[in-house]
C-alpha cells in the first residue's frame, strides 16, 4: 500500500510505528506539550530518529468527556504543522480527523493519509471525498450505544459494513486499512478480547492498525498514569504483532520500534528456516 510516495509491505513480517502528535491542549496523556510549533518540529524530529514511520496528527483530543472544537479552530491548529513538516521532513502524514471538511483542508496542504475515528459514520461525505483524492484511509470500529448480541464478532460485522460503504463509494480496497477501536464504544474486557481475537480482524483482507497507547485498558492493568504506560504500551504492540496487526499508533517511539524490532527479527528467522 502507498501512502504518500512511500510503499508499506503489510503482507510479511514488516510493521510500522505511527508517531502520534497532538497539538492540543486537552488530550489524555499530552495535552499542550505539542501546540507550540518550535516544540512540535523538534518532537518530529526525535520521533523519526526514533524509528517513526507515519506521523499522525491531531487537532482535536478524543479522549472520553472532550469537547468538539469547529473546524476552523480545528484547521488552525493542524494545518501550518502539516505544511511545516512538509517542508522539513519526509515522512508520511497522517490527520487525526472525522469531519470531511478538515480532511479536505489538511489533504489540500499534502496529508497522505486520514485517520477516521468514526470510520464513515460521522459525515456521510468523508467516502466519497476518500475515493476522490486518492488518499489512504484508516477506518476504526466506534458507536454512540453500543449494544453487542455477539462480541466481537459484532465489532468485525461493523467495520465490514463500512468497508463495504467505503467501496460503494469508489474508494479502492488498497486505500483501507481498519482499525479495532480500543477504549472506543467498549468495556475494559471488551477491550481486552477484541486485542485477543485481533487475527479474526486481520483475516478480513485488510492492514490492520492498532492503537493501544497509554489507554486505560493499560492503567487498568498496571495502575500507573497515562504518561507512566509506555511499556505496558509495547507490551500490546508485540502482542497485537503477534495477532496480525502491522502499525503501531503510539506517543512513545522509541520504546515500541524497539520492542517490534524484536518481535519482528524473531519472526523474520522463523520465514527464513519454514
Amino acid at each position: 500500500m502507498y501512502i504518500g510516495q512511500k510503499n508499506f509491505d503489510f503482507t510479511g513480517p514488516d510493521a510500522y510505528i505511527m508517531g502520534i502528535l497532538n497539538v492540543t491542549p486537552d488530550s489524555f496523556s499530552d495535552g499542550g506539550k505539542w501546540n507550540d510549533m518550535d516544540r512540535a518540529l523538534a518532537h518530529v524530529e526525535d520521533m523519526l530518529a526514533d524509528g517513526c514511520a507515519i506521523l499522525d496528527i491531531g487537532g482535536e483530543s478524543t479522549r472520553p468527556g472532550h469537547v468538539q472544537i469547529s473546524i476552523d479552530e480545528e484547521c488552525s491548529r493542524i494545518i501550518p504543522i502539516i505544511e511545516a513538516v512538509r517542508a522539513r521532513f519526509d515522512v508520511p502524514i497522517s490527520i487525526d480527523c472525522y469531519r470531511a471538511g478538515t480532511a479536505r483542508a489538511a489533504i489540500d496542504v499534502g496529508a497522505h493519509l486520514i485517520n477516521d475515528i468514526w470510520g464513515l459514520k460521522y459525515d456521510p461525505a468523508m467516502a466519497p471525498l476518500i475515493a476522490e483524492t486518492g488518499v489512504a484511509y484508516c477506518l476504526m470500529h466506534n458507536d454512540e450505544a453500543p449494544h453487542y448480541t455477539a462480541y466481537p464478532q459484532d465489532v468485525w460485522a461493523d467495520i465490514q459494513k463500512q468497508v463495504d460503504l467505503a467501496l460503494a463509494a469508489g474508494c479502492q480496497k488498497d486505500q483501507l486499512i481498519l482499525d479495532p477501536g480500543v477504549g472506543f464504544a467498549k468495556t475494559r474486557p471488551e477491550d481486552a478480547e477484541v486485542i485477543h481475537r485481533l487475527d479474526e480482524l486481520v483475516a478480513l483482507g485488510y492492514p490492520v492498525l492498532l492503537g493501544t497507547s497509554r489507554k486505560r485498558l493499560l492503567g487498568s492493568i498496571v495502575d500507573r498514569p497515562a504518561p507512566d504506560r509506555d511499556l505496558a504500551t509495547a507490551a500490546t504492540t508485540v502482542y497485537g504483532y503477534l495477532k496480525g496487526a502491522r502499525i503501531f499508533r503510539v506517543h512513545n517511539v522509541k520504546v515500541n520500534k524497539e520492542a517490534l524490532d524484536v518481535a519482528m527479527a524473531i519472526e523474520r528467522d522463523g520465514y527464513g528456516l519454514s
